[in-house]
């Protein structure tokens, strides 16, 4: 494996050193209600959510995005340049907040990504000279869990299917994608400024506010789209998604995805002109009334109030 250039993404990572799997490895596990260790790993819960994720638990629980990001997740960096991502909000004990008691999982066909792999974890590989990843898993095994003594054996491959991951990866790919293309492209790619690293927020977990940025008159007036493609965006949250990808490439990697409307640049520049002449006149008069303060302090004394400067004229 000399040739290759592994990266785990912190998001599905174990603290195990993984042993790489293929899609036909075999795995002996087995998880249901009665087993002595059931819920023991929802109540040490550390979920990282990609956006299908959070799109999946914010339509289970009937709430808008500023509502679920609130009540449900807490912020954290995904990488050292401070790229945002979120994870699952937990009790101070560390448990689940949407785990109900002795039942399990209260949200279970709407479970995250990382809640249906486990105890598979995913791993991005990608040769150093190929801008694909290739998708290989690994084996995560924790004393608690008592799922790797039954009698099972199933592949990653049908325990895939088997806990409906295909969907979750299906959406949440291009943004693993991204993550690994900024982490692995190292300072090539270059420090995310502060509004693309806000822009990576918006168009990754709070759906809403970035459907209002895309539907915009702003945004239709820089970007040249069909009408259609602004239609699925407000009708399809899927769509909006997989638009936000497309716009996250151009914004930090500088990929032409989304063709602009030919005279958005000179706008731009003159609308930022007009900002700039603005502030520049700002800080001359600023400047001037300072200076006038001090050439009159200066001449008339330091001491001068209104009424003894009126004495002297």
């Amino acid at each position: 494996m000399s040739d290759e250039k592994l990266d785990i993404p912190e998001e599905l990572a174990s603290a195990n050193l993984p042993v790489l799997l293929t899609g036909e490895s075999k795995l002996k596990f087995r998880c249901y209600k009665g087993i002595s260790c059931f819920n023991a790993c929802c109540k040490a819960a550390d979920v990282t959510l990609a956006p299908y994720d959070v799109l999946r638990l914010q339509r289970r629980l009937g709430m808008d995005s500023a509502e679920f990001l609130k009540k449900h997740t807490v912020p954290f960096q995904l990488e050292r340049d401070g790229v945002p991502g979120i994870k699952l909000r937990t009790d101070d004990e560390g448990a689940c907040l949407l785990l109900d008691g002795e039942n399990g999982c209260s949200v279970y066909e709407d479970r995250p990504t990382v809640c249906r792999y486990y105890p598979v974890g995913l791993l991005a590989m990608r040769r150093k000279d190929s801008p694909v990843a290739e998708e290989k898993y690994s084996l995560v095994v924790e004393e608690h869990c008592k799922g790797h003594e039954e009698d099972r054996e199933i592949t990653v491959a049908e325990y895939r299917k088997e806990q409906g991951v295909e969907e979750y990866d299906e959406f949440n790919r291009e943004w693993y994608e991204l993550i690994l293309k900024k982490r692995s492209g190292g300072p090539g790619v270059g420090k995310p400024n502060e509004m693309s690293l806000q822009l990576f927020f918006m168009a990754s977990f709070n759906f809403d506010m970035f459907r209002r940025f895309v539907l915009s008159d702003n945004f239709k007036n820089t970007y040249d789209l069909p009408q259609q493609v602004y239609d699925e965006i407000e009708q399809s949250d899927e769509a909006l998604i997989k638009f936000g990808y497309r716009l996250m490439r151009q914004v930090l990697f500088g990929e032409m995805t989304i063709p602009e409307q030919k005279d958005a640049w000179d706008r731009r520049v003159k609308e930022r002109k007009a900002v700039w002449e603005a502030r520049m006149q700002a800080e001359i008069a600023a400047r001037n009334a300072k200076a006038e303060e001090a050439m009159r302090e200066e001449t008339l004394g330091t001491d001068c109030n209104s009424e003894s400067c009126g004495d002297r004229d």
